[in-house]
């Protein structure tokens, strides 16, 4: 065997000798960095993309989400309001982000509609990962105090006989909000005058402010329905609001109209599973916390939980069933 600093050893043989016995020494080293590196998400914090308005009911439900999931990961989960475009925004950025796990967002349904219908920039089920679904709104129609109608036939009868004049606010062209309506509009002969806003926040504001007397939106209306300042007319669900059970749904008011909406929270594509389990374990362990409840009761949205695989499922066949919907109403992009 030859000594590493035999005379027969020329100086750079020997360096060279020496530089690869050093390299294997500390090739566990740099793998054990590496994977405590991996080990260590997250290590900064995460934003989570809001794609509504600060300020109205969305952004408070996914703000108690963010909150309860920063103190189950350890680093801080920062709402990010992008508002607009019918809540496609946040599907539109994951488009370009990096599939790290430090950008997320919120799918509302509208991102699995809206690319039947026009050109977008990513597809919802190759450029997504889907993490946990979480919970679901119930949609429904309300009035202002002062509309001349009280309920929902009442309101038929009222658009009948003014066509085209009965102004109702929604979040946005495309949105379930607003295609729920007018496809309740076609089964019941009617025609509204809808008017997009880019939240629920915005909409609001609209009502009772008098400048409009109708909105379609999630039930962010019940507050106010219950402190006597909006008439709730109908839910748009399988089954009557339990904070309302005396208030009817369209289907059983005549129309066959059923609207219900899940969401959760999704990434990029191309995420380390590793990542997508640690995110989908936090999201998860918020259902959890009595202050993400007391949220979702407030606003009347129910737990609606799927794991990443059944929401990924999911989101495959709503969007083929929403592509028949906007067919149906002869809403389809033209190729």
């Amino acid at each position: 065997m030859t000594h590493l600093f035999s005379p027969s050893v020329t100086r750079r043989q020997a360096l060279q000798g020496l530089a690869g016995s050093l390299t294997s020494l500390a090739a566990p080293a740099l793998i054990s960095r590496a994977a405590w590196a991996q080990d260590k998400f997250p290590s900064k914090p995460i934003s989570l993309i809001v794609p509504w308005p600060a300020g109205g009911p969305s952004d408070a439900v996914l703000r108690a989400f963010a909150e309860s999931a920063s103190r189950a990961l350890g680093v801080a989960v920062v709402p990010d309001n992008k508002p607009g475009a019918g809540g496609i925004l946040g599907a539109t950025a994951m488009v370009s982000a990096k599939p790290d796990g430090y950008t997320l967002t919120q799918l509302p349904l509208g991102i699995y509609r809206l690319p039947h219908m026009q050109k977008t920039n990513f597809d919802p089920i190759k450029d997504i990962t889907h993490i946990a679904c979480l919970t679901g709104y119930t949609f429904c129609l309300a009035a202002s105090m002062d509309a001349p109608f009280k309920t929902l036939q009442e309101m038929v009868t009222y658009a009948k006989a003014n066509p085209g004049k009965l102004e109702y606010g929604h979040t946005g062209t495309g949105t379930t909000p607003h295609l729920a309506v007018e496809e309740f509009c076609q089964k019941a002969g009617m025609v509204l005058n809808p008017i997009p806003y880019k939240g629920a926040a915005e909409i609001l504001q609209a009502i009772l402010g008098g400048h409009i007397r109708l909105m379609s939106s999630t039930t962010e209306v019940m507050p106010l329905v219950k402190e006597g300042k909006l008439r709730l007319l109908a839910t748009l669900g399988s089954k009557r609001a339990k904070a309302f059970p005396d208030v009817p749904t369209v289907k059983e008011s005549g129309w066959d109209t059923v609207s219900e909406s899940p969401f959760g929270i999704g990434g990029p594509k191309g995420m380390d599973p590793a990542v997508v389990r640690v995110l989908h374990d936090a999201f998860k362990k918020t259902l959890d916390d009595p202050k993400v409840i007391e949220t979702l009761d407030r606003f009347n949205q129910p737990v609606i939980y799927m794991n990443s695989e059944d929401y990924t499922k999911y989101a495959q066949r709503t969007y083929e069933a929403e592509r028949a919907t906007v067919e149906r109403l002869g809403l389809a992009k033209k190729t």
